[in-house]
Order: structure tokens, then C-alpha cells, then sequence
């Protein structure tokens, strides 16, 4: 005797396998961003404000590279007060 359960289970697990490995890779890749989105948000600022341009793939120069307001920012979490020159 043949088990139709078998083919049913087997039929969905070549459909589930294939989809939990993509969407584990867009978890794994979308939290390994160092980004600050809420910052922008925050200042109303682009990234360029605070950050000297780098290649997009270099995310630990860009999280070193501050501008003068970048650092102003690092040390009070805040733009407020900051004179530009």
C-alpha cells in the first residue's frame, strides 16, 4: 500500500525549504545594517551631513568618516545648538 500523505508532505516541503532559506537570508541581511534611519528622521538631515562620503559597501568608514557635525551629534544625540561653518 501506498501512503498518499507522503507525496502531499513532500510536495510541501520543496516549496517551504526553498522559501525559509530566502527569507532567512533577507533577515540575516537586513539586520547586519549599520544604519541609523531614525536619525535622519530626527535631524531632517541626509546621511552627508554627518558622514564624509564612502563607497555604500563600506559601512565601518562611513560609521568613522563624521563631519564636524557628526561628531557634534555623536557626543549630545542632537543637532540643537550646532553652529555650521
Amino acid at each position: 500500500m501506498h501512503n498518499r500523505d507522503s507525496g502531499g508532505i513532500m510536495s510541501k516541503l520543496k516549496l517551504f525549504v526553498p522559501a525559509a532559506i530566502v527569507l532567512g537570508g533577507f533577515l540575516v541581511c537586513s539586520t547586519a545594517s549599520f544604519g541609523k534611519p531614525e536619525y535622519t528622521k530626527a535631524t531632517k538631515k541626509a546621511c552627508l551631513y554627518c558622514h564624509q562620503k564612502n563607497e555604500a559597501s563600506n559601512k565601518d568608514a562611513m560609521s568613522k568618516n563624521l563631519t564636524e557635525a557628526g561628531k557634534y551629534y555623536q557626543e549630545h544625540k542632537s543637532l540643537d545648538g550646532y553652529q555650521g561653518k
